[in-house]
């Protein structure tokens, strides 16, 4: 993700208004659904994810929301669940979780901005890519075990393996 710092200044700007300039910046498709609320899709290797950015004032969080659709057979969900939980135990910086009703799989992650701090757009920027990293990062492993019959950890494997060689 491009550093984009110099765009807002970092004093008293609301969250989702920088959230707006780091997707502007990226030119991603976005829609402002509220003051305190921001979407936006952006399109990865593997898929197409949605962003849901929300500030609450009250608990002083910015919250994200990265999803994408996942449907996988009935019988390999508790082995989605497997892969899912042993996926969290390799990220500092968010977790998945399964919304079984709306067949999403989903990356949260909550910004505590508490005690008047400031969001800068670096941070807010690294956010966003983080999210954008790990569901990339693990989507095939989701794959391989919703459909492909592997295991939840050989396909955790696949996605911490490292690549040699170039394309």
């Amino acid at each position: 993700m491009a550093q984009t710092d110099h765009f807002i200044p970092d004093d008293e700007v609301h969250p989702i208004d920088i959230v707006e300039a780091v997707a502007a910046h990226h030119d991603w498709d976005f829609d402002r659904l509220a003051d305190d609320q921001i979407a936006m899709v952006v399109e990865g290797q593997w898929r197409s994810y949605s962003l849901t950015l929300a500030w609450s004032a009250r608990e002083e969080v910015l919250r994200l929301i990265c999803s994408f659709e996942l449907d996988p057979p009935a019988d390999r969900l508790p082995l989605i669940h497997e892969t899912l939980n042993l996926a969290n135990d390799q990220v500092w910086d968010g977790g998945f979780t399964f919304w079984s009703k709306q067949r999403l799989m989903v990356w949260r992650y909550g910004l505590v901005l508490a005690g008047d701090a400031v969001a800068s757009t670096g941070q807010i920027d690294r956010m966003i890519g983080a999210a954008l990293v790990g569901c990339e990062r693990f989507y095939p492993s989701f794959q391989l075990v919703g459909w492909g019959n592997t295991a939840p950890a050989a396909a955790l494997d696949i996605a911490l393996g490292q690549a040699y060689g170039r394309a």
